[in-house]
């Protein structure tokens, strides 16, 4: 069944776009991530132009991540107050993201700056998530004892001023260092219409040295209102959320996000990082090889003197 989608100016399946949501409500759940990696890189693959996909995917992510957080709540494998500290960066970050999106526009370099900021993101992060991963899979194995996730370590970080205590997280920081993450996938959440979690959940884990359990939840915590914050302003200055497409998606990703954070309760956490760094990579070889590759159909404009 077809519909017609008024922004994007196209027709798509309905059961197709319902899948997707579905799919990626589940990797939300299961992950800790707004799925965004993922659902913009569909959407364009699908034919939706990148602005419309990235302002759409932002909007998505805010409904399977609050299904995700009540999943996460109820486990209480949340950390508000580290949350919040998130969060005040990230509201910062997106709304810089959105007025250099605009500038791009503008400047008509958007979709290139779009592609670019995948790749080269999606496979520093990727790549350097799943050797970890790979390398702590093999030392559980061998030793039989469970891997550290970077909590207890002490490096020039703990230095830092303006410490708080994150009690859910057991840990005693800078709230500036957290801050400072959420400013940054901020900026990712409005450029590249990601809830951000591939770049969050790896800094939380091995950068502010979060127990892994409570990662999950509280990266989502934040990716409602850094990705709310983002779908407001992307409406409102560069008109590039289709409400249709966003309905459908949000259809299938709040009961997919209930499913994943049942599947991700049942993993531990060194297969949950194998699998995110693999679908990451995954997405980061399709969209080089989409930059590198002849299209189907080769235009050229030739200009005659008149």
């Amino acid at each position: 069944m077809q519909i017609y989608l008024p922004i994007a100016e196209m027709s798509v399946n309905v059961f197709v776009i319902l899948g997707m949501g579905w799919g990626i409500g589940f990797l939300s759940g299961a992950f800790g991530v707004g799925g965004g990696f993922l659902m913009t890189p569909m959407l364009m693959f699908l034919g939706v132009p990148p602005p419309v996909a990235v302002g759409t995917g932002a909007n998505q992510i805010v409904a399977s991540s609050v299904s995700g957080v009540i999943a996460h709540t109820r486990r209480g494998n949340v950390d508000f107050r580290m949350g919040g500290v998130l969060l005040v960066g990230g509201l910062l970050g997106s709304t810089a993201g959105v007025w250099l999106f605009a500038v791009l526009q503008r400047l008509g370099q958007i979709d290139l700056a779009i592609s670019l900021s995948y790749v080269v993101f999606l496979g520093i992060v990727g790549g350097l998530m799943f050797v970890e991963s790979l390398q702590a899979v093999v030392r559980s194995r061998r030793r039989g004892s469970r891997s550290r996730n970077g909590a207890g370590r002490h490096s020039w970080i703990h230095g830092l001023p303006f410490k708080m205590r994150f009690r859910k997280s057991k840990l005693y920081i800078s709230a500036l260092l957290p801050g400072a993450v959420g400013f940054f996938v901020g900026v990712l959440t409005a450029i590249m219409g990601v809830g951000g979690g591939f770049v969050m959940v790896p800094a939380m884990i091995y950068l502010l040295g979060m127990p892994t359990q409570v990662v999950v939840g509280t990266s989502l915590f934040q990716i409602i209102f850094v990705t709310a914050n983002t779908t407001f302003l992307q409406a409102t200055m560069n008109q590039t959320v289709d409400v249709v497409l966003a309905i459908l998606l949000l259809l299938g990703a709040v009961i997919g996000a209930q499913a994943g954070a049942q599947a991700g309760a049942r993993l531990k956490s060194e297969q949950l990082r194998v699998l995110l760094a693999a679908l990451v990579l995954a997405v980061c070889g399709k969209l080089a090889y989409d930059l590198v590759a002849t299209p189907e159909d080769v235009f050229s404009l030739v200009l005659e003197a008149s």
